[in-house]
């Protein structure tokens, strides 16, 4: 096999540069969630009281992960649990003014990264990117 034709090792490879990186500048911002954390922080953001089974499949996270961080994030108060008003035993996770602030540090370097990630390639080469990426939810789906 072509040392260029090795796309999974290059994604993996690229995934794991990324979340280094991630971590490495939410330090230097002050950012003390991590960024699984910080992406359930914006998902609630975008779309307040859900519930772990949503935010699990949202994020292709399996639900003992998701309740791992939701944990973590309960316990430095950046979310809240709210009883289900339907299901008296489920919870919705809201997300707290404290993780709102959170979240305007985290903004700006997705923002940068996002910037870094397209920089050197042509709105065309960026848009196809994307359909790459988006194409793996329908290639590799659940199971």
């Amino acid at each position: 096999m072509k040392k260029e034709d090795r796309l999974l090792f290059l994604v993996h490879k690229a995934q794991h540069r990324l979340t280094t990186h991630l971590k490495s500048e939410y330090r230097k911002g002050g950012v003390t969630v991590s960024p699984p954390q910080s992406l359930i922080l914006l998902l609630l953001r975008d779309e307040n009281m859900q519930s772990m089974s949503d935010l699990s499949e949202k994020l292709s996270i399996d639900n003992s992960a998701i309740t791992g961080l939701v944990d973590r994030l309960e316990k430095d108060g950046f979310v809240a649990r709210e009883k289900h008003p339907k299901d008296r035993r489920a919870f919705l996770i809201r997300v707290t003014r404290k993780g709102i602030r959170e979240l305007k540090a985290v903004d700006e370097i997705v923002k940068k990264t996002n910037r870094g990630i397209k920089s050197g390639f042509t709105e065309k080469e960026t848009e196809a990117f994307k359909a790459i990426l988006n194409s793996f939810f329908s290639k590799f789906g659940k199971t």
